[in-house]
């Protein structure tokens, strides 16, 4: 009995919350094709706040519902995933999350800045993972390619003697600025900014703040080029890799 009322304090609000919420995604979550979304559009206004017309495909899964909001235009992708407790997700107008996206807040430590906000006309690409437990704010017009992941939360390890599981978390946050570029596989760790109109290239780590139109590459990332100072023509006529 201790462990079903975990699993369910960590699926909704209250018992009453959880049971409206399963049973209306379980009803008409599956169902396909513009009917389904149509169906959602309206139905799903039950439980979270959409402040427009969304579309949803089937097989999206959502935890917390009440804690999603989803602006005008939005667009959630086959199998994208939210589970927004207790800090929440906001998603802009005419924002994407596509194919199996992972929108992950899943704060029970009480974290002062956990959530994920997403700006307006972004573009979450398919297979990310985002974690917000120390908050995760994204602007408008972000694009972040394939399979990259956004890390705001860390382990700490300092301790020798003891598990690291046992030691605790950080959680310090990222923020995404107006206009950034994450390239396909980069990994976002805690703690750091991408500034306006930045690109991060493909496959790499970023430990440190990137500095507003630059382009950063590696592991770790470091910047390669001021686009103000010295733009690009095309990136792939000088070697840079960022989808």
């Amino acid at each position: 009995m201790k462990q079903l009322l975990l699993y369910l304090s960590r699926q909704a609000d209250s018992l009453p919350r959880y049971i409206c919420e399963q049973l209306l995604q379980a009803l008409i979550g599956w169902v396909p094709t513009v009917v389904g979304i149509a169906l959602r559009a309206g139905a799903y206004r039950t439980m979270m706040r959409m402040d427009g017309a969304t579309a949803i495909e089937d097989g999206v899964r959502i935890r917390f519902a009440s804690h999603v909001r989803l602006g005008r235009g939005v667009y959630l992708d086959h199998g994208a995933y939210l589970h927004a407790c207790p800090g929440g997700i906001s998603i802009g107008d005419e924002s994407l999350v596509m194919k199996n996206a992972i929108l992950h807040v899943y704060n029970f430590r009480d974290l002062p800045k956990s959530g994920i906000r997403i700006g307006r006309r972004s573009l979450i690409g398919e297979g990310c993972i985002l974690r917000g437990q120390g908050g995760i704010s994204i602007g408008d017009d972000v694009y972040l390619g394939t399979l990259v992941q956004v890390l705001a939360v860390n382990h700490v390890f300092s301790d020798p003697t003891r598990p690291i599981s046992q030691q605790g978390i950080t959680a310090e946050g990222i923020q995404i600025e107006d206009g950034a570029w994450i390239g396909s596989g980069a990994i976002l760790l805690d703690g750091v900014t991408i500034g306006r109109n930045a690109v991060v290239g493909a496959g790499a780590v970023v430990t440190k703040d990137v500095p507003a139109y630059s382009v950063a590459v590696g592991n770790p990332a470091r910047v390669v080029r001021d686009l103000k100072a010295n733009p690009l023509a095309h990136p792939a006529e000088r070697g840079v890799v960022v989808y």
